[in-house]
């Protein structure tokens, strides 16, 4: 589990987070939404380390990242994998290289170890016979599969996704959305994925965290999101046709049902 506690990140007097609380759940895909410019991108870098808050904490069971000495926080990033957004695979590594580089980089397994394991994890994502190419003679889809083999090379507990279906039509969307799950319980992880797409939110959100100007505005799981008493996270969601028609459609079936009582 992750606890954040009163979290306050500024920048030149400027406040972007304003004394967050919330726990990211074990076992779990904890999405975290929001409009461009709400904190929530920042929320996730100081979450991994990447720059550190003004004041609060972040607990990593138990262990408050923002006291950590530079040996320590170096043994946390090792229990972290990361899926970027733009895959962020080395150009000049085939596949199979490009997952083992945490495993070279990080580990104390053998040469032949570390093989078997780089084919375990590219079997795991469906690129059983992709070890060999480049990222460049791979689709989208295959590199962000690439990218989630090679987050789970070190066996994390903590799993961090930003933005994992930019760029992908929505069919390969979902695919990247299951995997990610099923990973994620497989696992055990705690997994918390940066995204503002709501196909993303309604098809894997268990736990949901609504981000608004640096405030947590809302938190509860994609079967309350659609009715949630909250005009903010209302206008986000129902931002789009496809959720706006849903909602339309659920209204009326309530109108319907009423005119019969």
């Amino acid at each position: 589990m992750i606890e954040v506690k009163n979290l306050v990140k500024e920048f030149e007097g400027r406040k972007v987070l304003k004394g967050i609380n919330l726990e990211f759940e074990e076992g779990k895909t904890n999405l975290i939404i929001g409009r461009s410019g709400s904190g929530k991108t920042v929320l996730l870098k100081n979450l991994i380390g990447l720059i550190r808050p003004t004041s609060g904490s972040i607990l990593y069971d138990g262990r408050d990242l923002t006291k950590m000495p530079t040996a320590e926080m170096k043994n946390l990033r090792q229990e972290m994998g990361m899926i970027f957004q733009g895959s962020a695979l080395f150009d000049a590594m085939t596949v199979a290289q490009n997952v083992g580089f945490p495993l070279m980089m990080f580990s104390s397994l053998s040469r032949e170890e570390q093989k078997k394991r780089v084919q375990i994890c590219l079997d795991r994502v469906n690129l059983s016979d992709a070890g060999h190419l480049y990222p460049s003679e791979i689709s989208g889809g295959m590199m962000k599969r690439a990218a989630i083999a090679r987050a789970i090379a070190l066996n994390p507990k903590y799993l961090f996704c930003d933005e994992p279906n930019s760029g992908l039509d929505p069919q390969t969307s979902l695919v990247i959305d299951d995997l990610i799950h099923s990973i994620t319980r497989e696992y055990n992880m705690t997994t918390i994925i940066n995204t503002h797409d709501m196909n993303s939110v309604m098809n894997i959100g268990e736990k949901i965290f609504f981000i608004k100007e640096g405030n947590l505005e809302w938190e509860g799981t994609k079967d309350g999101i659609m009715d949630a008493d909250n005009d903010a996270l209302n206008d986000f969601v129902f931002a789009s046709d496809l959720f706006r028609k849903v909602k339309a459609v659920e209204n009326k079936g309530f109108e319907l049902k009423t005119d019969n009582l």
